[in-house]
């Protein structure tokens, strides 16, 4: 589990805080710490940029996003999430469930730790 720990722990960190205080239910929680977008919520929509080189943690569930720019790594965690990516230059992992995870462009490495995840580019 080591390998993980550096994905798991930002991602359980923002899907604890999506429900503090929160009373909107079409807005997810996005926080970015050094060069990591950290989004986490349920049912939700979004639309997230990485810009340049961004890397991004997703946690939750039932939610739809929609992400632009170049990302330098993406990890899913959660389930049912569905995701379309501009474009991922490093690692694509998904320690998920049942994640539906689309990218348009750039050879990932693709790391499905998860179950009935399907990820294909397109």
């Amino acid at each position: 589990m080591p390998k993980y720990s550096s994905i798991v722990l930002p991602v359980l960190l923002v899907v604890a805080l999506a429900g503090c205080g929160s009373q909107d239910d079409s807005a997810g929680v996005q926080v970015e710490v050094a060069n990591t977008i950290n989004y986490g919520s349920f049912g939700t929509s979004a639309d997230i940029d990485c810009g340049a080189g961004k890397s991004l943690n997703v946690g939750g569930s039932n939610n739809t996003l929609r992400v632009s720019g170049a990302c330098a790594t993406v990890s899913v965690g959660g389930a049912d999430n569905k995701i379309t990516l501009d474009r991922v230059d490093g690692e694509l992992s998904v320690v998920g469930l049942n994640n539906t995870i689309t990218y348009r462009h750039g050879e990932p490495d693709v790391n499905d730790a998860g179950s009935g995840n399907r990820i294909t580019a397109g």
